[in-house]
């Protein structure tokens, strides 16, 4: 494909990088129909009209599915940083009026829905409740990933683990999370739950987390014969329920199969770790109306007994 060189950037250009961003984030043409409310080859056409005036190949589509190509990857970067930048022109604007107008971009960590202290949920509630301009839009991420949308812009506010801090972000503890060792009801240490020792505990198939951890919850994953791994808590619970693996859950998120006796704790007084969930910002960070009145309430939920 020719190489073009892009003099200016015109507004049907940003829409295009808008539809080019939707198909990207929903992954094929099809799934990307219902979100933009306009026809698969309507996208298909905009699609191409994108790449003819980048003078590139952004993604590959065809009966193998829709992948991003390398280039394409790199323009999706680009165009979010582009976007986010006209976002944030369109807050200041908003904040000389005084009102909540615009966008809110969270990062989270995935199954904290399940947290009991919704702080989170109430303090979206009030901002929503403030006033119906204002689009909230989540994303559920990995801990790293949180970190990268804060430091370059494309998140407003991230809930992460309070691990390993990062030097450029501001970090307020928001809830401490404990985790229990489980088998399912299937798993041969299900009758003995309770009085299961290390040494049984230490021979049995566990699974590991490939995600951050602290330094608690590594020393009693080593102390485990770790044989399978998972990226995220729900794939814990996936290989905990099939009865072959015990693994570390948070206690609120097992609480559900706990009910309903398909999982239970073992040994929860000695195999048990707790680990602080924060909400964390970018440090110097430009006054933000939408991201301080979410700050805000939550900081007011904190305080509620």
């Amino acid at each position: 494909m020719k190489k073009a060189a892009i003099t200016q950037i015109s507004d049907f250009d940003l829409r295009l990088l808008r539809i080019f961003k939707t198909v990207a984030e929903v992954g094929s043409f099809t799934a990307a129909e219902s979100t933009l409310g306009i026809t698969r080859s309507a996208i298909s056409l905009h699609m191409s009209d994108l790449e003819q005036r980048l003078g590139m190949r952004l993604c590959q589509r065809g009966r193998a599915g829709f992948a991003l190509t390398d280039q394409g990857r790199e323009v999706l970067r680009a165009s979010e940083t582009v976007l986010a930048s006209i976002e944030d022109f369109r807050r200041e604007l908003n904040q000389l009026h005084q009102s909540l107008r615009g966008e809110l971009n969270i990062g989270l960590m995935n199954n904290l829905v399940t947290q009991p202290k919704m702080r989170i949920t109430a303090a979206l509630r009030s901002v929503r409740r403030q006033s119906d301009g204002v689009r909230i839009n989540i994303s559920m991420s990995t801990p790293s990933e949180i970190e990268r949308g804060l430091i370059d812009g494309r998140l407003h506010v991230g809930a992460l683990p309070l691990i390993n801090t990062l030097s450029g972000l501001d970090y307020s503890p928001l809830y401490d999370e404990r985790s229990l060792l489980y088998c399912s009801h299937t798993h041969p240490l299900f009758a003995i739950a309770a009085t299961a020792d290390l040494q049984q505990l230490r021979r049995t198939a566990a699974v590991a987390p490939s995600y951050r951890m602290s330094a608690e919850s590594i020393a009693l994953h080593q102390a485990l014969d770790c044989a399978a791994t998972a990226t995220d808590r729900e794939a814990i619970a996936f290989l905990i329920l099939t009865g072959e693996y015990i693994g570390f859950l948070p206690e609120h998120f097992a609480a559900n199969w706990v009910e309903k006796g398909q999982m239970i704790a073992l040994a929860p007084h000695q195999m048990q770790f707790t680990v602080t969930l924060a909400i964390a910002t970018r440090k110097g960070r430009r006054q933000n109306l939408i991201a301080d009145c979410f700050l805000a309430n939550l900081l007011d939920e904190q305080t509620k007994p």
